[in-house]
């Protein structure tokens, strides 16, 4: 079971310590991450971002996971949360839709948040506000449980699925793709004629396919 990071022991100085503070770390590591990629990051490039010797950093981060863990969660804080007293659908649907947006302006955030071992308390306030959207609907726990591995599956598995295909298109020049395609056509006829002939955006198509889970869940919850 993945540890509780809102349990650990705080690291010495982690509120602030001078101008500079935890979260000031977590947010210049998150801006180099964004620049150059997150397999770039060092605690000596932090610290020149921060105008600080590297070493000063462990006054609020423990160590290299500790600072990842700090990263993925404060990307998770920047999720809009469902809001209570409105209708559950499009609630969580904003709130999906939020998620989404934010991870998809932090590229590398996609493969961090999911294989860190650890929740931390934005990550833990955010699945309790979606438990809680789900079970202000009616929705059983078994339901609830359920529904909640089919939001999270979509926001992260269609992100990470989209980055990867838009990594792979900027990759190529426009010279290069015409040929490729040229030279599927006539193998691959479906592939090219839905390549070139369908609008691509893809945050229509991740309301799309969440408009469906939703739609699913909600006929579900009412014959149950």
């Amino acid at each position: 079971m993945p540890r509780n990071l809102s349990t650990q022991k705080k690291v010495r100085g982690a509120e602030s310590k001078g101008s500079l503070s935890r979260e000031a770390v977590l947010r210049a590591a998150i801006t180099l991450a964004d620049q150059d990629g997150i397999e770039t990051l060092s605690m000596r490039k932090i610290g020149q971002a921060l105008g600080v010797e590297a070493m000063s950093l462990y006054n609020y981060v423990a160590n290299k996971n500790d600072l990842l863990d700090g990263m993925a969660d404060f990307i998770v804080s920047e999720f809009d949360l469902p809001s209570d007293g409105t209708d559950w659908r499009e609630s969580l649907r904003q709130s999906a839709i939020s998620a989404h947006k934010v991870l998809w302006s932090h590229p590398w955030a996609c493969v961090l948040n999911v294989s860190r071992p650890g929740v931390g308390p934005a990550a833990l306030r955010y699945i309790n506000s979606v438990l809680g959207s789900f079970r202000g609907a009616n929705f059983s726990i078994q339901l609830t449980h359920n529904a909640l591995h089919a939001i999270f599956g979509h926001i992260y598995g269609f992100t990470l699925q989209e980055l990867g295909i838009k990594s792979g298109i900027d990759a190529l020049d426009p010279g290069t793709a015409a040929i490729l395609f040229a030279q599927m056509a006539d193998e691959y006829p479906h592939v090219t004629e839905s390549a070139l002939g369908a609008q691509h955006d893809h945050d229509v198509e991740f309301e799309f396919v969440l408009d469906l889970i939703l739609e699913g869940l909600e006929q579900i919850s009412d014959n149950i």
